[in-house]
């Protein structure tokens, strides 16, 4: 069996990438296996950056091939903001302060300005191959004015869809994954790692 590890302690993030592996070729890890595995600072300045440091310090403590993701919320208005500091944005990972902090920010946009994108960036590092193969999605939509739905986490709740007519808080679990940024970026992680991992 091949080993895979994915650099989360969020069991529900896990379950999303453990779609797209055979469950009779793979043994999919994460980091509540290794407990004894210390925290990887995140200082760096990109999506990308900041999930090259986690699949980078996993792979080489274990020597196994690694899948890590960083992710966040950019609006247009405040000139990317939050971007990588979306989870620590007024307190960390406090979700009720980071939406009031984003409310206040946007007093007084009107709707039509309010736009804003979320963005995961997908590192897969592996001990054989030179180079990480890297993949993006996003999803676009605008932020309201009240939260709206209990489905979500994070900003989900502001985060409006227009063609859906719906924040992202207001969608089953389902239908969230179908159009998250996670759910695109790890789609095209399915097409891609096959023709690029050295086993």
């Amino acid at each position: 069996m091949k080993k895979i590890i994915i650099a989360t302690k969020n069991p529900n993030k896990a379950k999303e990438f453990e779609k797209i592996f055979d469950k009779t070729e793979f043994v999919i890890q994460t980091l509540l296996d290794f407990p004894e595995f210390s925290d990887i600072k995140e200082n760096g300045q990109s999506f990308e950056e900041n999930a090259k440091l986690k699949a980078h310090a996993v792979m080489r403590e274990f020597n196994l091939p690694t899948i890590a993701d960083d992710s966040g919320l950019q609006v247009d208005e405040l000139f990317g903001q939050p971007g990588i500091y979306s989870a620590r944005y007024a307190g960390d990972h406090n979700d009720a302060a980071n939406n009031a902090k984003l409310l206040s920010e946007l007093g007084g946009v009107p709707m039509e300005k309010r736009t804003a994108r979320f963005v995961s960036t997908l590192v897969f590092s592996n001990p054989k191959n030179d180079d990480d193969l890297v993949v993006e999605g996003e999803v676009k939509g605008l932020i309201g004015t009240i939260p709206e739905g209990d489905n979500g986490f994070g900003y989900d709740p502001l985060f409006y869809l227009p063609e859906k007519k719906k924040t992202m808080a207001q969608l089953t679990m389902d239908q969230k994954n179908q159009i998250s940024h996670r759910g695109r970026a790890i789609e095209k992680l399915e097409k891609e790692y096959p023709n690029w991992i050295i086993w």
